[in-house]
C-alpha cells in the first residue's frame, strides 16, 4: 500500500502569502467598539460638534455640604420609621380608611415650586417659551409663555411646537425613589383657571421594563377661560396608556399604587400666548363613580 505524497510549499511562497493576508486584514474594520460609544451620552443636536471635556471639574466637593446631606437625611430617615410605626403613610388606619380627599400638590411660597420642572421644544431648538412663577397672592401657581411652531432648521426635524410642566421624582431618604399610592381614590382633582386652550394631563408610574420607560397614562383637560375658576374632576379610569404621544392597542387601568409624576402638556398648534393658573392638585374617591375602565382591553386568558 503506497502513501499519499506530501507537497512541499516552499518557504519563500508561505511568506508571500502571509504577507498579502496580513494587508487584507488591514482594511478589515476593527470588531472591538470605542470606549465612547459604550456609554449614553445626553442629546445632542445635529450638525454640533460633540463637547469631550472632563466631567470631573463638574463636581465640588464641600465637606460642610456633605454633612448638611447627612443630617438631611438622617432626618428623613427617623421621620420614615416614625410614620410606619403610626401607620400607613405617618396616619392612622382609621383615618387612612375613611380618607376621601387629599391635596398632593398646593402652591403656598416659592418653595413649593422647586417641585416642579418646565421643557419646551427649545431643548431641540425649537423657539417656545414656558415660564413658572407665584401668582398675585402667592397663594397659585401661574404658568405662561409663547408656543410657537416652527421647526428647528436642522434637517431632521420635522415637527415642533410643545411645553411642559412636570412634577419631581419623589425621593425618600439617602435619595431612595419613593412613590405616590393613590389606590384610595378614583378621581383626580383641580382647581385651575386658564385661558380656554386643551391641555394633556400627563401621569406617569413606576414601570418593570426597560421597553416601558417611556409608557405614559394621558387624558385632556378643556380650559374654558376667563376670571372664574374651574373644578376639574377626571376619574382615573378616563386616562389611556401612550408611548411616544402614541396611543397603544393593549389599553390597561392606571396603576394608581406606584405613581411617578404628573405633568402639563401644551400643544395644540395655536402659536402665541397661554397661561394657566393651578389653585391644587388632589385626589379624591367618588362613590357615584363605578366605572373600572373606560376603554376596550384585550381578554386575558380566554377560555378556549
Amino acid at each position: 500500500m503506497s502513501l499519499p505524497k506530501i507537497s512541499c510549499v516552499p518557504a519563500s511562497r508561505l511568506l508571500s502569502s502571509i504577507h498579502d493576508l496580513r494587508w487584507l486584514l488591514r482594511s478589515v474594520t476593527p470588531l472591538s467598539v470605542p470606549r465612547r460609544a459604550l456609554v449614553q451620552s445626553e442629546y445632542r443636536r445635529p450638525g454640533q460638534p460633540r463637547e469631550d471635556k472632563p466631567q470631573w471639574p463638574m463636581f465640588k466637593f464641600d465637606f460642610s455640604k456633605g454633612l448638611e446631606g447627612i443630617k438631611k437625611h438622617f432626618k428623613l430617615l427617623r421621620h420614615e420609621v416614625s410614620g410606619r410605626l403610626v401607620g400607613p403613610e405617618g396616619k392612622p388606619i382609621i383615618e387612612h380608611m375613611l380618607e376621601q380627599n387629599r391635596v398632593i400638590w398646593e402652591f403656598r411660597g416659592p418653595d413649593s415650586l422647586q417641585e416642579w420642572t418646565l421643557s419646551s421644544d427649545r431643548e431641540i431648538g425649537g423657539q417656545s417659551e414656558i415660564y413658572l412663577k407665584l401668582g398675585r397672592n402667592s397663594d397659585t401657581c401661574f404658568l405662561y409663555g409663547t408656543l410657537q411652531n416652527a421647526p428647528p432648521r436642522d434637517g431632521e426635524t420635522r415637527y415642533s411646537g410643545y411645553c411642559t410642566m412636570r412634577s419631581k421624582q419623589p425621593l425618600a431618604s439617602f435619595d431612595r425613589k419613593t412613590h405616590y399610592d393613590w389606590s384610595s381614590f378614583n378621581t383626580l382633582h383641580l382647581r385651575i383657571r386658564g385661558d380656554g386652550r386643551p391641555w394633556m394631563i400627563n401621569v406617569a408610574t413606576e414601570t418593570y421594563f426597560a421597553h416601558q420607560k417611556y409608557d405614559i397614562y394621558s387624558y385632556f383637560l378643556y380650559t374654558r377661560g376667563g376670571p372664574y375658576w374651574q373644578d376639574v374632576k377626571i376619574p382615573f379610569s378616563k386616562f389611556f396608556l401612550t408611548n411616544r404621544g402614541r396611543i397603544q392597542d393593549d389599553q390597561h387601568p392606571l396603576w394608581l399604587d406606584k405613581i411617578n409624576t404628573i405633568g402639563f402638556t401644551l400643544g395644540d398648534k395655536a402659536e402665541g400666548p397661554f397661561q394657566l393658573e393651578i389653585d391644587f392638585i388632589g385626589v379624591c374617591k367618588d362613590y357615584a363613580h363605578t366605572e373600572d375602565f373606560a376603554y376596550e382591553v384585550y381578554k386575558r386568558n380566554p377560555e378556549v
